[in-house]
């Protein structure tokens, strides 16, 4: 039995002596090509494993071959049993294997998760959050859902913000106070092909529905939310300090009777006409003949009847 524990041991200890060379190399490369070498590192080591076990089971005086029938039959019970954690297990080699998914890379989830890859282990892939959050996603999850990966190839992304402004409002004035606010924040790439740009989108009941186009360079793709702050407060300065209303939402209000009053009557009551209010008799509903109930009527001259 200890000559069993010496093998695992020694398998393990020269697994982290090949992984922490494999990361010495890693440190003088592109940073484009370390995700590889952590791919190689975890591959490296889960063969090291497998074959230390194999081999001391053979020095503990197993004959691997007689128990192939038995390995058969344990490897269906644990195919059923241990389904999702095969699944994730194979999900995870796939994912170090095809590259799309990488250390440091910021993804967005079907489940709603997003942040910043930082591991990628045998059952589950570790996610932290810009809130400083650490997610423990199933590895399966990637191979099977829809992964919005931000970061895959291109670092730069083109981001909308929204805002509205008054009906009132120069659409030239609302644009040059915008991109003047765009300027305002250094995460803006402003060059021949990536250049921030204003849009009319909608017209919506109360504003003209504005989008602010601009172009984030590498270092604030990660930071979603911070991003979108960052714009909403310049150019809510910007459009103040040009003079430009955001209105707020805004409904009219057709009055038809209020307390009894009806139309006109009504609407001089609300507007506070008090010389043609009131001498005003409240209307009685029901007892006008445009207001009568027709069935009613006949119902009761039914009833009535001898």
């Amino acid at each position: 039995m200890s000559s069993f524990v010496l093998i695992i041991a020694l398998a393990y200890v020269i697994s982290w002596l090949l992984r922490r060379a494999l990361k010495r190399i890693e440190r003088n490369r592109e940073p484009s090509v370390r995700p590889a070498f952590y791919a190689m590192s975890r591959i490296l080591h889960y063969l090291l494993m497998i074959g230390g076990l194999m081999f001391a089971l053979g020095a503990v005086g197993l004959d691997l071959s007689r128990l192939t029938l038995f390995v058969s039959a344990l490897g269906v019970g644990l195919g059923f049993g241990m389904q999702a954690i095969i699944g994730n297990f194979v999900s995870g080699l796939i994912i170090l294997f095809e590259q799309h998914l990488k250390i440091g890379d910021f993804v967005e989830l079907e489940s709603g998760v997003t942040g910043e890859v930082r591991e990628i282990n045998i059952r589950a892939t570790r996610i932290t959050t810009n809130d400083n959050i650490d997610v423990l996603v199933p590895n399966s999850e990637f191979v099977n859902g829809r992964v919005v990966n931000w970061t895959l190839k291109e670092m730069s992304r083109r981001v909308r913000i929204k805002f509205g402004v008054s009906y009132s409002a120069n659409k030239a004035a609302v644009r040059e106070a915008v991109l003047k606010a765009a300027d305002t924040v250094p995460f803006t790439q402003n060059n021949d092909k990536q250049h921030p740009q204003v849009w009319l989108t909608g017209f919506g009941d109360s504003c003209l529905q504005f989008e602010l186009v601009v172009w984030l360079g590498p270092e604030a793709i990660k930071r979603p939310a911070t991003v979108q702050a960052a714009y909403c407060w310049a150019i809510d300065d910007a459009l103040r300090e040009a003079g430009i209303e955001i209105p707020f939402p805004q409904h009219d209000l057709h009055v038809r009777s209020l307390f009894g009053l009806e139309a006109e009557s009504a609407r001089r009551f609300v507007r506070g006409d008090a010389n043609t209010v009131e001498n005003l008799e409240p209307s009685k509903p029901g007892h006008s003949a445009a207001s009568s109930n027709d069935a009613l009527e006949d119902a009761i001259r039914s009833v009535n009847l001898p």
